[in-house]
């Protein structure tokens, strides 16, 4: 009987982990993703990089040790590599490196890529008629945890049965026993019972806390429908032409109604274009969006376009910083040569904005020790001619002391260039 409860009590127990283990480790990969991979990496088409899903089946990947060491340091790895050397050549970029990243948080990512669901079964892609299709992560994951649940009460059922076996087994061979302490009044119940309530509300408690003013994936209703999709992806129009305050000064800015009405001006009605949904699925009248934008401006087409007629667009804020934060878009987009997705996401996708960064410290920090400087070349007048007044890493990058520099080496993590 002993050895059928310990068996019993095993197999359960090792199945709870493994259950747990699958949901815990699919969820974590997905946010990893998210927040390490996206802005550059689709699963099912090639943007700044690669489509990843099926990359282990590709190059070298095959030996996770090259996986971590590639991810790790790009640079080192891809100078005796010639797979990621034509990766390059291709996309004309190197992968950002993330040395922060632990092997089993690479693993995570790795096993997410293999799993997550082909094109059509998750929210971030669109059905044959354009409209949103369902996202099925959440179902999973809530599947994932009832079994953990099941097995979990079926533990605690067999071990109740085992103690009366033993009671009537005790009692036919007149074996005295000590009546049983009910579950509620077990001193080892409940402080077990303490110490896990303990630990995940600890954990809840101090996730919740760190992300406190944290809007990533915020996505609010606009007064107009503006589709990023088809203005900035189907019809090429430069980030800068619309915010192009974002060369010159530290806020990007949002585009007043002349910017817009250089166009709509002329153009009165969607008709050559996709069809436009929202997250709900429900198709917009893009013509409809265009009136909006014309009763704001006070124009009425045919007719000379009086701009004092017109009253601005309340457009709602979607990226915030805190006030004692210092960020400006000018020695990014400007100095730094940083691409709108890098921040923003593939914005040239969306149809509806969101936030897709967490814009947080640390990932401010990881960028700027991961983000190599445009250094001024003399020999071709390449680069920034600011960064030339850094004579030191330029004679060690000559004599071959450093193979580049990277933000945090010129200052980029003193407290005093981002917190006023």
């Amino acid at each position: 009987m002993i050895l059928i409860k310990s068996f019993a009590q095993k197999v359960l127990l090792l199945g709870f982990l493994f259950f747990s283990y699958i949901s815990l480790n699919a969820q974590e990969g997905k946010q990893l993703f998210q927040s390490h991979c996206q802005t550059c990496h689709s699963l099912d088409k090639n943007l700044t990089g690669p489509a990843l899903r099926g990359f282990l089946e590709r190059g070298p990947w095959a030996d996770k040790a090259n996986l971590y060491a590639w991810i790790h340091n790009p640079a080192g790895f891809m100078a005796k590599d010639p797979y990621t050397q034509g990766l390059k050549q291709q996309f004309g970029v190197i992968m950002q490196a993330f040395p922060d990243l632990t092997t089993q948080q690479i693993d995570a990512i790795a096993d997410y890529v293999a799993t997550a669901p082909p094109p059509g079964g998750d929210k971030t892609t669109t059905t044959t008629t354009g409209a949103p299709a369902e996202d099925n992560s959440g179902r999973n994951a809530i599947i994932f945890g009832v079994i953990s649940i099941v097995l979990a009460i079926v533990a605690l059922i067999l071990m109740q049965v085992n103690n009366n076996l033993k009671k009537l087994s005790d009692d036919k061979e007149g074996i005295l026993r000590p009546e049983p302490v009910p579950f509620w009044r077990n001193k080892v119940y409940i402080a077990l019972l303490a110490l896990v309530f303990f630990i995940v509300g600890g954990y809840f408690v101090g996730k919740g806390a760190i992300n406190l003013g944290r809007q990533q994936s915020y996505q609010p209703d606009q007064p107009i429908h503006y589709s990023h999709k088809v203005h900035a992806g189907i019809n090429q129009i430069n980030c800068l032409y619309c915010h192009g305050n974002a060369w010159e000064s530290k806020h990007a800015a949002i585009p007043s109604l002349n910017i817009c009405m250089n166009c709509h001006k002329a153009i009165t009605t969607y008709e050559k274009g996709p069809k436009l949904y929202d997250e709900e699925g429900k198709e917009i009248n893009g013509t409809a969006e265009i009136q909006k934008l014309h009763q704001y401006a006070g124009y009425e087409p045919g007719k000379p376009w009086d701009p004092s007629k017109a009253k601005p667009i309340e457009w709602v804020k979607i990226h915030n910083l805190p006030d004692h934060v210092f960020f400006s878009h000018a020695q990014h987009v400007n100095a730094g040569k940083v691409a709108c997705q890098t921040c923003h996401g593939n914005i040239q996708e969306m149809d509806v904005v969101s936030q897709q960064a967490e814009l947080s410290m640390g990932w401010c920090i990881n960028c700027h020790r991961q983000t190599k400087v445009n250094f001024f070349n003399g020999k071709d007048s390449s680069g920034n001619k600011f960064y030339s007044i850094y004579e030191k890493f330029h004679n060690d990058i000559a004599s071959g002391k450093m193979d580049s520099v990277t933000v945090k080496d010129i200052g980029g993590l003193e407290c005093v260039k981002c917190h006023y």
